[in-house]
């Protein structure tokens, strides 16, 4: 069988066809597979695909700011002067892997137009159009609303970004950062916490999670509305639930000392 067989049969498994997914893929734990190669499969066996092409290259840290933000002001000046501006061709940042690059390239392909937290899909312009600079999550809201699931391929919670949406959902502490337009800097509420702390959300969603192994890897498919109401049922029994353990990590500290 070739790598995309293997990968459409697999992903068969996980009766994804009629559902919209947001998917967060390490290509590494599928070996040789390519990154078009796993797209291809991803668009066969689903009715939609949305993934995270955030662009960190925009941020700016301002000199003051309001309390309790999770960031230290005015501690990456050298970083401010390499900040660019963002605009709808710029690379999704490679902390999001080599995955949300394809899709955004893709032809017809969409991507949102947040400076910082924008998001590309495919088959699912009604999901990505749900974003404003003061909703960031709003296509995962509106990805939940179609029955929507998320996909993890060879990588776990700590990056399933709809666990954010769930922490807004509880009443969790949001920031606010800054960034860098062609215009001008913009305010952006609603940016998140540490994700470092997500997996022990696993025991919880389990029932509503779908797995399967491709080549190696672990697939896991979580249904998108069962996580949500999940991760606020954790926060609202306990509310440090999800934070990391670092004393270091200013958004997490403020979390707990806010």
């Amino acid at each position: 069988m070739t790598a995309l067989s293997d990968l459409k049969t697999g992903l068969s498994k996980l009766g994804l066809s009629k559902h919209p997914v947001i998917a967060h893929a390490s290509l590494r734990a599928f070996g040789s597979v390519d990154a078009e190669t796993m797209l291809a499969a991803l668009i066969d066996s689903t009715r939609g695909v949305i993934m995270p092409a955030f662009t960190y290259k925009t941020m700016l840290n301002p000199e003051v700011g309001p309390p309790q933000n999770g960031i230290t002001y005015g501690s990456q000046t050298d970083l401010n002067k390499m900040a660019e501006p963002f605009h709808p061709d710029m690379p999704a940042d490679t902390l999001m892997g080599v995955l949300p690059e394809v899709l955004r390239k893709r032809p017809k392909a969409k991507r949102s137009m947040h400076p910082i937290q924008s998001f590309a899909g495919i088959h699912a312009d009604a999901i990505i159009n749900a974003q404003t600079i003061h909703e960031p999550f709003a296509p995962i809201a509106a990805l939940a609303e179609q029955d929507g699931w998320v996909l993890l391929l060879g990588v776990d919670h700590t990056v399933d970004t709809s666990i954010h949406y769930g922490e807004k959902l509880a009443g969790r502490l949001q920031f606010i950062r800054w960034a860098l337009t062609r215009d001008k800097a913009v305010e952006c509420p609603g940016f998140p916490g540490d994700s470092e702390g997500f997996n022990a959300i696993t025991p919880d969603v389990e029932k509503y999670t779908r797995r399967v192994e491709i080549n190696g890897a672990s697939v896991q498919a979580i249904h998108l509305k069962s996580l949500l109401k999940a991760v606020v049922e954790k926060i609202h029994n306990n509310p440090f639930a999800l934070l990391c353990g670092r004393s270091d990590c200013e958004r997490c500290e403020a979390v707990r000392w806010g």
